[in-house]
């Protein structure tokens, strides 16, 4: 398996496999963003009627194979969208930070609109 060092190499890997199948035909943002939440319930699958514990015991391998679908969709979406994952990643996180301030969000599983 070849190492990746960056998300932009991992990505030039995702789109020499796809185009060497001629798949990106198939690949416009919608199509992606549903074989996105496909793959996502797929991941979803090994979860359910399992303890979180059992099913990371019982399921190791399909969810990380089921995660890596995720992720390649998620990286080929960003492609198609001309977006940088890590610049999408960092501005988001920007976002949370705001929404969910240290001081009021530790600990707590509350939505940032519940959060006093």
């Amino acid at each position: 398996m070849e190492e990746m060092k960056s998300i932009s190499e991992l990505t030039r890997r995702v789109l020499q496999f796809r185009d060497a199948r001629d798949w990106g035909q198939y690949h416009n943002p919608k199509d992606l963003a549903l074989s996105l939440a496909v793959e996502a319930g797929e991941l979803l699958e090994h979860f359910q009627w399992r303890s979180s514990d059992e099913a990371v015991a019982e399921a190791r391998q399909g969810i990380v194979d089921e995660l890596g679908d995720v992720l390649i969709y998620a990286l080929l979406l960003c492609h198609e969208l001309g977006l940088d994952p890590l610049t999408v990643v960092s501005g988001k996180l920007t976002k949370n930070e705001k929404k969910y301030p240290v001081d009021q969000a530790y600990g707590s599983r509350r939505k940032y609109t519940e959060l006093s």
